[in-house]
């Protein structure tokens, strides 16, 4: 055993309130990242001999300073550069021991080294994700309200267990979900395994969270006769309720559940589908079609609330922008400088973003946790607001005006209001924050117009949202077809819709992925049976329909940008919604549960156990 959580004595009483209880066994199958890049590392030295890395992570930090305490050496003295990462996805965080054995050998040798691997290695090297036996009991009134909630969970957390032993406290943290639940018992078990390592995974325990509370509640629907949509709304979490802290002790911030289900329920035509689906069963038709839903709300930048930032006037008036998070595709130097220019007035293509280089920022905690835009975006915010300030009050010393008095023109000029002939640009501000002679008596800042700082939310953020999908069974060969997929994720503000519908195709088409085709399996021994892409079945886009993503907007009162977490929400939702509809399509027969990934052979097999009775 790593690890055990038992959070509390069992309570005997626990069930007592409850007319109805309803129990179920879920697997909520381990699986592989595979990102398109797989591991590597580049060892080199520069003129100084001092250790120079190039590497595919989420967090240079994160690799520097491992580096460092192993080998005795200043952290100073050892560079991480990330300047392109294919894929991370949570696998990607860290260092990995291949890292120090080429570190090691290439000290030995007084030469650089680069070591890439392929993609058995890949698949049998890398964390793995999820990874938990789940039994749940929920308890309720007979008109569906919630009474209880009970939760054991089975962790596999494989050889060397680290993060992946924790994660069932992350589940447990989100256990309550988006439902009023009035008790929440939960305990785990994290089993060390002679597997690969078990770690974060787009979503690091939320999913699994949202996994099984959406599938018990979907069963407590059946059980009672209760629509799914109705049982959930008459169990909703009401907006008029938060700021709350659960019982499970999550500080949720700011949520409406049911707009995001209303939305969801509307773009899908939900209660078309279901006369479709009743028009199907009363022709006898061998394709059924199921409706899955799922609602969930998630925590992100959990435990990493602080992220440094800088902003900078360059002397041609453009601005640098420096920031401690870490891009690997998800557009942080679009939308950090739309944040900069939107706030200095100066034209996107003037904003130079620096990431992902222990040399040229001074400390960061990288991405993860679907962090990045409300941490990292905010420090950006917040100096940028600072070198503002500063030139107002240069400009006013210049001018000789009073600084309340001083504006950013529409030019990307800062003067006297309603004087824009005489106002200075970012270029003139620049010169002038370096001249001692035309600087304010008070002005003491050498390093020119410029703000650097650290943004510290002080919480979690939890967005929150509801996905619908809508699949066909082949009842006589089990071949599960995704026809459609809707997603409403409430991620806050949107700043920039673009990068937002990115991040939630990418997380519906993995959650989806998971449902229906992606598990990692091993023999009796240990030995791996995936251990490449033509036994890993991860699907590419000829299988998935075009997902359709929509938003609600809830802004966050915890950081100036209103912004909450995106990139892990489509993965948290899609998942459970498929899986339920694969499930729907098959209750007519009497089935309520099929553990994933839902693969023809396996649904076949269900409904031939089924008919057998």
């Amino acid at each position: 055993m790593a690890i055990e959580f038992n959070f509390a004595e069992a309570d005997p009483e626990l069930m007592a309130e409850a007319e109805v209880v309803v129990s179920g066994r879920f697997v909520n199958q381990r699986v592989a990242p595979v990102p398109m890049e797989p591991n590597g590392i580049v060892v080199e030295f520069d003129k100084e001999k001092n250790l120079s890395l190039t590497v595919p992570t989420q967090a240079p930090f994160g690799v520097r300073d491992p580096v460092a305490k192993e080998f005795g050496l200043d952290p100073e003295k050892v560079r991480v550069r990330a300047p392109a990462v294919g894929g991370g996805f949570g696998a990607k965080s860290g260092c990995y021991v291949e890292y120090l054995v080429a570190i090691s050998a290439a000290r030995q040798l007084a030469r650089p080294i680069k070591w890439t691997e392929t993609r058995s290695e890949n698949m049998l090297s890398m964390y793995h994700g999820r990874g938990q036996i789940q039994y749940v009991d929920m308890g309720l009134k007979r008109d569906g309200t919630i009474t209880a909630v009970k939760v054991h969970v089975i962790c596999e957390a494989g050889a060397y267990p680290s993060v992946g032993a924790f994660l069932p406290f992350l589940t447990r943290t989100m256990a309550q979900g988006v439902y009023e639940i009035p008790k929440v018992e939960f305990t785990s078990v994290s089993a060390a395994t002679n597997t690969t390592p078990t770690a974060a995974y787009r979503g690091a325990g939320r999913p699994e969270a949202t996994a099984f509370l959406e599938r018990i509640i979907d069963m407590a629907a059946d059980e009672l006769e209760i629509d799914p949509v109705e049982i959930r709304r008459r169990n909703f979490i009401a907006p008029e309720k938060f700021p709350l802290t659960t019982v499970t002790g999550a500080n949720y911030d700011v949520g409406d559940f049911n707009k995001a289900l209303t939305e969801a329920c509307r773009i899908s035509g939900y209660e078309e589908l279901r006369a479709d689906q009743r028009s199907r069963r009363e022709r006898g038709d061998t394709i059924e079609l199921g409706i899955g839903v799922s609602t969930y709300v998630e925590i992100t930048a959990g435990g990493q609330f602080q992220e440094f930032g800088a902003v900078k006037i360059q002397s041609d008036g453009t601005v640098e922008a420096r920031v401690g998070t870490s891009s690997h595709g998800q557009g942080h130097a679009t939308a950090f400088a739309m944040i900069v220019a939107e706030l200095l007035g100066v034209a996107m293509e003037d904003v130079r973003v620096v990431q992902s280089d222990t040399a040229l920022v001074p400390r960061g905690s990288g991405t993860s946790g679907s962090r990045s835009l409300q941490i990292g975006g905010s420090a950006i915010y917040n100096a940028s607001v600072e070198v503002l300030e500063k030139a107002k009050v240069l400009a006013a010393h210049l001018l000789e005006a009073n600084p309340d008095d001083i504006v950013l023109h529409d030019n990307a000029r800062v003067g006297v209001s309603g004087v824009p002939a005489s106002a200075l640009s970012w270029a003139d501000l620049a010169a002038a924050a370096h001249d001692p002679a035309r600087r304010p008596a008070e002005w003491t800042d050498d390093e020119g117009l410029m703000s650097e700082l650290d943004f510290n939310q002080g919480d979690a953020t939890y967005p929150f949202g509801a996905h619908v999908a809508v699949v066909e069974v082949d009842t006589e060969t089990g071949r599960v077809n995704l026809l459609r997929h809707i997603a409403v994720d409430d991620c806050g503000r949107v700043l920039n819709p673009l990068l937002v519908s990115g991040q939630q195709h990418g997380g519906v088409g993995q959650g989806a992925a998971q449902a229906l085709y992606e598990g990692v399996s091993y023999d009796n021994d240990g030995n791996p049976l995936t251990g490449n892409l033509m036994d890993y079945a991860i699907p590419s886009a000829a299988e998935f329909p075009s997902f359709e993503v929509s938003n609600t907007e809830t802004p966050t009162p915890l950081n100036p940008l209103g912004a909450k977490g995106i990139g892990e929400s489509g993965t948290i939702g899609s998942t459970p919604a498929i899986q339920n509809a694969v499930v729907d399509a098959l209750s007519a027969m009497g089935i309520s549960h099929v553990d994933m990934p839902l693969l023809s052979l396996r649904v076949w097999q269900t409904i031939q156990d089924t008919r057998a009775k």
